[in-house]
């Protein structure tokens, strides 16, 4: 079955049905991921947009649900150029256009998503949609330039009721590491286990009194979807908890954190979405690959107002990739340290965190 996709500056992409059959509306971006499809369409950060993959063939090695990062696909429309036919792996459960369809996520393959990605890095992130009516296709054009991006993804992808996780490593002394969730990624709250964190997993909408009745050693501020602006009880409850416990945040959580104590963000033209982004530690001046979904930044220059300082810049673009607090044990970074799938040279950020929650129970036992 034939597929087409309208992009807002009228653009018409032919191609065929993969997955769902219907329409599906939403913002198109690109991952430069060669592996990963499957985290990337379960990815809480990526509700409401329709990713372009421009690696040219997906879908190899199927589906499994181990590899699942949330309980469902999030994303708005799927986009490749060759779907794998015979995918196989001894992991394998089944298809990925078998767990398109059944999701209701539109796809479409057959197009040059690397001449799509060329547009998007020239353009900017563009709305767009995906649709298997192929007739009178210019019709689309308005409908896509009046659609609006939803305002409330983070209240879809959140929890609504809070639970806990053990530590699955063992430590002289577990940790009690309350996560403000935004839209985390089951494979970060795995890191998190493993680094020997007990996890209470709380609604973005928890106060920062809720947070602290809970008696964490610290807290960590998850990644999740949209524009931080609009997350406005996240930023009030960060406020909150300045001075009362470590505080680390990443992704989504990074810009809240900067909103937060006086800072601005911006829309980027076409975001970091994969997981070769390389990111430099200006102070040891060491280079990271790393796992980045967002399309939001913080604007340096509104740092200098507040009490965070630049420890992290991504080498492509000098964007900023990590704050730190001047006085109290806070910190951010813009990606995600698990990176799964992924490099895994980030997970020390983790040890960073548990050490500055020895460090503050330590000067704050009674």
């Amino acid at each position: 079955m034939k597929a087409a996709l309208v992009l807002e500056t009228g653009k018409i992409l032919m191609g065929e049905s993969y997955g769902a059959i219907g329409e599906a509306f939403g913002e198109v971006v690109f991952n430069t991921g060669m592996t990963g499809y499957q985290e990337v369409l379960t990815d809480p950060s990526y509700s409401g947009q329709m990713v372009c993959m421009t690696y040219p063939l997906i879908g190899n090695y199927g589906i499994n649900r181990m590899d699942d990062q949330s309980e469902k696909a999030q994303v708005q429309g799927f986009i490749v150029k060759e779907a794998a036919r015979n995918p196989s792996h001894w992991q394998m459960e089944k298809n990925l256009s078998r767990t398109l369809a059944q999701a209701g996520v539109v796809g479409i393959k057959g197009i040059d998503t690397r001449a799509l990605t060329r547009i998007i890095r020239e353009h900017g992130v563009l709305r767009g949609v995906i649709t298997t009516e192929t007739e009178h296709l210019s019709e689309l054009i308005p409908k896509v330039k009046a659609w609006l991006v939803p305002a409330d993804v983070v209240a879809k992808v959140s929890t609504s009721e809070i639970y806990t996780l053990p530590a699955t490593q063992t430590v002289k002394s577990s940790q009690h590491v309350v996560v403000l969730d935004f839209g985390i990624k089951k494979n970060i709250l795995h890191a998190m286990q493993e680094s020997g964190f007990r996890l209470t997993v709380v609604p973005h909408t928890t106060t920062a009194t809720q947070i602290l009745d809970l008696q964490p050693d610290g807290v960590f501020l998850s990644n999740g979807p949209g524009d931080p602006k609009s997350v406005e009880v996240g930023i009030e409850t960060i406020r909150g908890l300045m001075g009362e416990r470590p505080v680390f945040g990443i992704c989504l959580g990074h810009q809240l954190l900067s909103l937060a104590l006086g800072g601005d963000t911006y829309k980027m033209k076409f975001g970091h979405r994969g997981g070769n982004q390389p990111v430099q530690d200006l102070n040891t001046k060491r280079v990271t690959i790393t796992s980045q979904n967002h399309g939001y930044a913080i604007a340096e220059e509104s740092l200098e107002q507040t009490p965070l300082y630049v420890t992290h810049r991504n080498l492509n673009d000098q964007s900023v990739e990590g704050v730190k607090h001047r006085e109290l044990p806070v910190f951010s970074v813009q990606y995600h340290p698990e990176a799964g799938p992924g490099p895994s040279e980030s997970l020390y950020l983790f040890d960073e965190f548990a050490q500055l929650m020895q460090e503050w129970r330590a000067q704050h036992a009674t």
